[in-house]
């Protein structure tokens, strides 16, 4: 069960005497950054996946590097586990604390220190809310490209961490294509700073290696990310289709088109619905699936392509296509795509939702076989998803208050996964695996491979006090959930075609 798994299973630490705890944190930090009381501690107990909770024995929060840098010494010297957080909205269970360990919440290091508009860069804390990177770069005719849903709440330390996308990351690229340093601290309280702002350094690209890396090998303290001009054009086409394979194949038209959209997402029958009764956006309730696609750039370029991506849907089958008439009308658009997840409380009273990868081709393949899954499970989903790049957001509804129903949602969670794994990608594109998905990253990787990641977090913290207990599978864990199946032939979805 999800709101019972303890992070012990994979990893166990000796406990420490609390008193012992105060003594060697209290004095490194501000007045009030150390945290031990119940009612103080209770809001850290989980992240934006409500369904797995922990109480760490404390939490910590610095204001300076400095600080950082002796909490994490200081619980090396202690033998106590760390789990860096940032504003908490993951998806994943990668902020859940570790019973006994250090909470180590990094919300105080919240300020932009700096817009360059020549270099097109912004250097940020990594409290600072993504949002409020476009908010302050907006001035100069700049923004910052990675926009995921909760760009309001999340910080840009939890993006680093997760390498988190957004609608418009089929173009731009995702946390990692835009983040061109950062500081980082180690276990041992070393400063590194890694990546810089020339387009490429000598040896290993440790930036790329730490950007995703979800709290196992350091914590960030400082990003210097890449901007993007403002274009001179954005409009956004809304295209219906009486058929979700349709929608699905006409994203596949587009991207063959050679058509690059700064987005292209779809939203099934229920998503659209659900969206439409929240935000009002002015969506078909009739149709079966929408495409939002967004075209952005110059104007004649703009105009010469909405004509061309438009054609292309009306061919793939849109019952109709329709340009948003004006500003307004694309805001509200996205609205609904945005205020979908929150409007799922209009289908059932909690939703458990995943992020799986596939190829574009695949996605009439998948869908109808999430369909056929759901069916098996006795659960509903709604799918609302970055179809640009086959990142699937499968939005499961089930009852809490029902007994067996969180393991249904578990259950089948973990087998849309696994279809994604079977037919060539992935079970994460923007989440971070956490806690959620560390079964199936048995499934993913080889053992050869599941050790290549010890190995290298071994490299940092060889002790494994980082977020025990996530991303990366012990191999007796794989040997119980009896995964790696996938590298031995015996695929779970045989009559899917393989890529």
């Amino acid at each position: 069960m999800l709101d019972t798994f303890d992070p012990r299973l994979d990893a166990d630490f000796p406990a420490v005497d609390p008193a012992i705890l105060r003594a060697r944190l209290e004095p490194i930090l501000p007045a009030g950054g150390f945290l031990t009381r119940l009612e103080a501690i209770r809001p850290y107990e989980s992240d934006g996946l409500p369904a797995y909770r922990a109480l760490p024995a404390a939490v910590a929060l610095p204001e300076t590097v400095e600080q950082v840098a002796a909490v994490l010494k200081a619980c090396r010297d202690l033998g106590v586990p760390v789990v860096a957080r940032g504003a908490g909205t993951g998806l994943s269970g990668g902020a859940l604390p570790f019973p006994g360990g250090v909470l180590l919440v990094m919300s105080k290091f919240s300020r932009i220190l700096g817009i360059d508009p020549l270099a097109m860069t912004a250097r940020v804390q990594p409290g600072v809310r993504n949002l409020s990177v476009s908010e302050a770069a907006a001035p100069h005719g700049l923004f910052y490209a990675p926009d995921p849903s909760s760009q309001l709440a999340c910080s840009i330390g939890g993006n680093v961490a997760e390498n988190a996308g957004g609608v418009h990351c089929l173009k731009y690229g995702l946390t990692v294509h835009n983040v061109l340093s950062a500081q980082v601290v180690t276990l041992d309280g070393e400063i590194l700073t890694l990546g810089g702002p020339a387009s490429d350094a000598a040896g290993y690209d440790l930036m790329a290696l730490f950007t995703g890396s979800e709290g196992l090998l350091g914590v960030v303290t400082e990003v210097l990310l890449r901007l993007q001009p403002l274009p001179e054009t954005t409009r956004l086409i809304l295209a219906a289709f009486d058929d979700v394979g349709r929608a699905a194949g006409a994203v596949a038209s587009i991207m063959a088109a050679g058509v690059v959209p700064a987005g292209l997402e779809m939203m099934d029958g229920p998503a659209l619905r659900a969206a439409e009764d929240f935000a009002g956006a002015g969506y078909p309730r009739d149709a079966a699936a929408i495409l939002l696609c967004e075209i952005d750039g110059q104007d004649e370029d703009v105009a010469e392509e909405i004509e061309r991506v438009s054609a292309l849907l009306r061919e793939s089958g849109a019952t109709e296509v329709r340009v948003a008439r004006d500003e307004a009308e694309r805001r509200r658009f996205w609205a609904g795509r945005k205020g979908a997840f929150p409007a799922m409380g209009r289908l059932a009273p909690d939703y458990y939702c995943i992020d799986g990868t596939i190829p574009r081709k695949s996605l009439p393949f998948v869908l109808a076989e999430m369909g056929r899954l759901a069916e098996v499970h006795g659960l509903g989903v709604a799918n609302v998803f970055h179809a640009g790049d086959g990142n699937l957001h499968p939005l499961i509804l089930y009852d809490a208050n029902l007994e067996g129903d969180l393991e249904k949602a578990e259950a089948l969670g973990g087998a849309i996964l696994e279809l994604c794994v079977s037919v060539g990608g992935s079970i994460t594109g923007e989440h971070g695996v956490g806690r959620e998905k560390i079964n199936q990253m048995c499934v993913q990787f080889t053992p050869a491979e599941v050790n290549a990641f010890h190995a290298l977090k071994a490299a940092f913290d060889p002790r494994g006090l980082l977020n025990p207990g996530k991303a990366i599978p012990t191999l007796a864990r794989c040997a119980e959930y009896g995964g790696m199946h996938v590298h031995k032939g015996a695929l779970p979805f045989a009559h899917l075609e393989r890529f």
